[in-house]
């Protein structure tokens, strides 16, 4: 530590600069908690809705009702909700295998996805949309980290999905807002694309007020080890959207001549309804967090995304090191103040489906969530690390004094 450098002042200053930011962050976790409890009781949710089932699961309340729960918070008309999804990656995979077909074309607007959906768009020989004769076309974004529109108008032609990823993946740039993915939708359709709108929603969950299925989205998609599961679902994923397209993915998610009829789950749904009670909370929590780190780094000189002028349209930041050290030490301390593995020293390596050696400091309660406090990165120029969750604002207070002990 710096001589002369106070860290407990200097986050009390860092906090007093955000209490407005804070106070928009209360007001939307309110709203958003009212849709949860207005879902929870038109759909009549009882203690019955907990219990597991076996062998096929016909007539698992439990599962048909998580469904719909999540449908009717999110503004859709139905829902998949499953602790067989594996992944945001499993489920948007599900999710375009269901509504794609041998010729039809996928069109992501929002530059190239994350990497580990690359391989499923378009992977050689490991059974992509590619190897099933599914085309795909990518649209980069504007120097400002915008959709461009132009491009984007040029290249719906033919084009059978409209493709947004709302979040910033490993780039440096801003998640796309509910607004803008709104624009967005409304654009496409008024030059004449009827296809399906599909929004890979990860990150993103109750961070606003609306959701892209109250905009104009036809699909949403994401993991509930982030943002819908609060910290207390275990594994999982969610489908919303249209009823036929729900349905069409429905009979990917098990068979076509069966559908969402079966699905079993002996250990029961209690963490998958009370995570997604307690969400809406657990999200304002990681938003304080990471505005909390974006205006401290900051301070110290770091550039990081999104600015902290404004509340973040995802749990996620990006802050730029410069120098792989930094990034690596900054990550390492993520993972030192962790309730789990908290003794454990990461190291950069070669993870299933990133392109570069990624360093990761998940020191979670449940393996790999990133709603809970966490770092990760691909370790290369311009050494990015990416920042994301917090069950509780004062774990993240907490990372901070420990960050800030090393990096100053």
């Amino acid at each position: 530590m710096k001589k002369g450098f106070d860290k407990v002042k200097y986050i009390k200053d860092c906090e007093g600069r955000l209490k407005d930011k804070f106070d928009e962050i209360d007001d939307v976790a309110l709203f958003n908690q009212a849709k949860v409890c207005e879902a929870f009781a038109e759909k009549r949710i009882a203690a019955r809705h907990f219990c597991g089932t076996s062998g096929y699961g016909y007539g698992d309340e439990g599962r048909d009702c998580l469904g719909e729960v999540f449908a009717r918070a999110f503004g859709a008309e139905a829902g998949i909700v499953s602790p067989h999804i594996l992944s945001g990656t499993h489920a948007l995979t599900v999710a375009l295998f269901g509504i794609l077909r041998p010729g039809d074309t996928l069109f992501c607007v929002s530059g190239m996805p994350y990497d580990t959906i690359r391989g499923v768009i378009y992977g050689e020989g490991n059974g992509s949309l590619r190897d099933f004769g599914i085309k795909f076309r990518c649209c980069d974004l504007t120097a400002d980290g915008k959709f461009d529109l132009d491009g984007i108008k040029s290249g719906l032609e033919g084009a059978s999905v409209v493709y947004i990823q709302r979040s910033r993946g490993y780039e440096l740039r801003d998640a796309f807002s509910v607004e803008e993915i709104g624009s967005l939708c409304a654009f496409v359709r008024e030059n004449g694309f009827k296809g399906c709108i599909f929004v890979d929603n990860c990150y993103g969950e109750f961070v606003e007020k609306r959701e892209p299925a109250e905009v104009g989205a036809d699909l949403i998609v994401g993991s509930l080890i982030k943002n819908p599961g609060g910290g207390l679902a275990q594994t999982g994923g969610y489908i919303c959207g249209r009823s036929e397209y729900i349905d069409m993915i429905g009979k990917r998610l098990t068979a076509p001549s069966i559908g969402t009829e079966v699905g079993s789950h002996a250990i029961g749904y209690q963490y998958y309804y009370q995570g997604f009670f307690m969400a809406p909370h657990t999200v304002a929590q990681a938003l304080k967090c990471s505005l909390l780190i974006g205006e401290a780094m900051a301070g110290l000189g770091y550039k990081n995304y999104p600015a902290t002028d404004k509340v973040p349209h995802d749990i996620t930041r990006a802050i730029e090191f410069g120098d792989a050290d930094k990034m690596v030490d900054f990550i390492r301390e993520v993972q030192y103040a962790s309730p789990v593995d908290g003794y454990v020293t990461c190291e950069p390596w070669d993870m299933p489906g990133y392109d570069d050696k990624i360093i990761m400091a998940a020191g979670t309660f449940v393996s790999g969530a990133s709603i809970e406090l966490s770092a990760d990165g691909p370790v290369k120029p311009p050494y990015i690390a990416y920042f994301q969750g917090g069950l509780t604002y004062e774990h993240g207070k907490y990372a901070l004094l420990k960050i800030l002990d090393k990096l100053v």
